[in-house]
This record gives structure tokens, C-alpha cells and sequence, in this order.
């Protein structure tokens, strides 16, 4: 059964990580993707040419969604080569960890951008397509992080505990519409960023999870894949936290 078969979306900082498996399982269940990336150019033209490989429907954007009038451009042009746009899945997002004594405003105003304006750049350049629609599921990768804070990361939960206010605040203002906003909030996922760390300090974070591992970047597409889905029809303006249990 393909949830999201006729459905066209758009996943951005897909190049890598949890952004490629969210592109990865809305092609396998029968969507039309579109995704950006950015730095990463020789990634992002391998993703299109995989996915797309099976007579898929995808297409890549280089685009920085944090640039107001880019992600403006950027939504005209999915609108454009696809007809429609149903599902929004704000995934771009950096980290500039330190402590905040030794937090420079440069690296808080840029995770702050990166993760946040760039979420409201999309978002509004989205909404006056799916109100036209009727129709239209947004979706906000948020963070464990931005529920609970971190010691390191206050800039990182300021911007994700800042996506989770603005997707209840968008769930209420499009709801009348029948555009759904909905956050999800990973915890430890393991990617090809923490496999660089040491294995007992991963060890250690997996112990303390209920579940006793970290989660694979499919357990966040999978979320995504339901929350963009009809089966998540009635679900909106709430935060699903993908965590193996630790904010239990």
C-alpha cells in the first residue's frame, strides 16, 4: 500500500541523513519528491539520479530555504514542474554547539536562521498554494532538544523549540483551510554525523533509552510518511516525538 501515492512533496536539506531517507520513503510510497540541497552538489545530483532512477518523478533544487526571496523561487518552481505542491517537510537545519559563554552571537544568529527563518520562508511561500487547494500537510523537523533544552545547544533549542511554537500557531491559523502542521521531534538518531564519535559515548546515550538503541533515519521518514499521509487526516498542530522513549 503507497500512503502517498498522487501526492507531490517537497523535503528540504535532503542531500544527506534524515533528509534523504524522508526523500527516500515518500519515493517508495508513491510520491512525486522534490528536495534541495546546497553545499553538497555532487551529493544532491547522486540523490535525484537514485531516486529517480526507477521512472520516480524527483527532482532536485539547489536553493538555501534560509533566503526569504529564494524559498519563494523555490516554491514557484515545484508548483511549476509538478502542477501542486501537497506536502512540506522543513528539514534543513545546522548545529554550532558550544556553551553559552562561549556562544558567539554569529554562530546563534545563523543556526537561528538556518533553522528557524528558513522554516517560516518555506511555510509562507507555501501557504497560498495549499489554501487554493484545500489541502496541504507541512511538516517541522524539530528536536527532543527543543522540548527538554540541552547543556551546548542553546542556540540549536532555541530554533527548534521556535519551530514548535510555529507549527501549532500555523496548525490554528490554516486549519479552517484543511492545511495540517504538524512537528516531529527526534531524539538520538544515528547517521553518518555520529558515526565519527566515540562508540562508548554512543553506547552510553543508547543505554539510557528505553528501547536500548538510537534511532535509524527511517524511523523519522516513516513518521513523516504518516503525517503527510491521509491516515493523519485528523492530526494537527502536534509535536510527535520520535525518541525510542526518553522524554518518557
Amino acid at each position: 500500500m503507497k500512503l502517498l501515492e498522487g501526492k507531490v512533496v517537497l523535503v528540504t536539506g535532503a542531500s544527506k541523513g534524515i533528509g534523504k531517507s524522508i526523500a527516500e520513503a515518500c519515493v517508495s510510497h508513491g510520491a512525486s519528491v522534490a528536495f534541495t540541497y546546497l553545499s553538497n552538489v555532487e551529493k544532491g545530483k547522486a540523490l535525484e539520479d537514485e531516486l529517480s532512477a526507477g521512472g520516480n518523478s524527483v527532482k532536485g533544487f539547489r536553493s538555501d530555504a534560509s533566503d526569504f526571496n529564494q524559498a519563494q523561487t523555490l516554491i514557484d518552481d515545484v508548483v511549476r514542474e509538478f502542477g501542486r505542491l501537497d506536502i512540506l517537510i522543513n528539514n534543513a537545519g545546522i548545529t554550532r554547539d558550544n556553551l553559552l559563554l562561549r556562544l558567539s552571537e554569529e554562530d546563534f544568529d545563523k543556526v537561528i536562521k538556518t533553522n528557524l527563518n528558513s522554516a517560516f520562508n518555506t511555510t509562507k511561500a507555501v501557504i497560498k498554494t495549499m489554501m487554493k487547494q484545500r489541502s496541504g500537510s507541512i511538516i517541522n523537523i524539530s528536536s527532543v532538544v527543543g522540548v527538554k533544552g540541552n547543556a551546548g545547544q542553546a542556540n540549536y533549542a532555541a530554533s527548534k523549540a521556535g519551530m514548535i511554537g510555529f507549527t501549532k500557531s500555523v496548525a490554528l491559523e490554516l486549519g479552517s483551510r484543511n492545511v495540517r502542521c504538524n512537528a516531529i521531534a527526534p531524539g538520538f538518531i544515528e547517521t553518518e554525523m555520529t558515526d565519527v564519535l566515540d562508540e562508548k559515548v554512543v553506547q552510553g546515550w543508547r543505554d539510557a533509552i528505553p528501547l536500548k538503541r538510537g534511532g535509524k533515519p527511517e524511523d523519522v521518514a516513516n513518521a513523516c510518511v504518516f503525517l503527510g499521509s491521509d491516515m493523519s487526516a485528523y492530526v494537527t498542530g502536534q509535536v510527535l516525538n520520535v525518541c525510542g522513549g526518553m522524554l518518557t
